[in-house]
């Protein structure tokens, strides 16, 4: 039996973003008919994570809906497996910084229409997070956006915890001479945060990454690269490109 795969979504008020994530899981289920793939939240949405591991039983990989790490993925999933002592599970590393992300990213702000120019430059708007790994890996997503931009500058920006701001990082693009500033949104799926970091943009601001294609095989991607680990080897903390 292969362990079941459960996908572990932060939870929002926002109801787009359940109808989101639960649109990535049919993807996932097209690329892999025959895997047990379930939903749990951290919090503010059903099923909650605790409530999804009670109801299994055999082995599970706990994949998180977030893009890098910090105190959901150090803490609240390895305690939430610890809870569920009747099963053998595993707490995959999170979804980023890994290049299926960027491809994402890069195609979302093409559906905006955008298209490099002189001036161009854009603000990578993240959640943000007091843990100095998650901006490291936010700052490093940056850099292979970038990159796939062909040289575009990708400034990193938060909507909570770190800084700059979107509305911050957008003005200091602005003050180097960029004129032609979209904003890539980096969350998993609509909320308050992308929201409010779109509002920031000047102009061209792309939609979450919702249930991009990438984004179900990096998923699965995840699962195997956890399955295949001893258990004592597994640590949340593992990030791999």
């Amino acid at each position: 039996m292969q362990p079941t795969l459960v996908a572990v979504a932060h939870g929002s008020r926002d109801p787009r973003a359940l109808h989101t994530a639960l649109a990535l899981l049919e993807r996932v289920r097209e690329l892999r008919p025959r895997l047990d793939v379930r939903l749990g939240h951290i919090e503010l949405n059903e099923p909650l994570l605790d409530d999804t591991l009670a109801g299994l039983s055999g082995s599970a990989v706990l994949v998180p809906l977030l893009l890098g790490r910090g105190y959901h993925v150090k803490r609240d999933l390895p305690a939430a497996a610890a809870r569920a002592g009747h099963l053998l599970t595993r707490v995959a590393a999170p979804l980023g910084p890994h290049p299926l992300l960027v491809e994402a990213l890069y195609e979302r702000l093409l559906e905006t229409g955008w298209a490099p120019a002189p001036g161009s430059a854009v603000v990578l708007a993240a959640a943000g997070s007091r843990d100095p790994d998650s901006a490291a890996d936010t700052r490093r997503t940056a850099a292979q956006l970038s990159e796939r931009l062909g040289g575009v500058p990708v400034t990193p920006a938060y909507a909570s915890a770190a800084a700059p701001s979107a509305p911050e990082a957008v003005r200091a693009l602005a003050a180097r001479g960029h004129h032609r500033i979209a904003v890539a949104s980096y969350f998993a799926a609509p909320g308050r945060f992308a929201t409010q970091t779109a509002a920031a943009a000047p102009g061209l601001a792309a939609a979450p990454l919702g249930d991009h294609p990438a984004l179900a095989r990096l998923l699965l991607h995840r699962y195997d690269e956890a399955r295949a680990l001893p258990l004592d080897l597994v640590r949340p903390e593992l990030v791999s490109a």
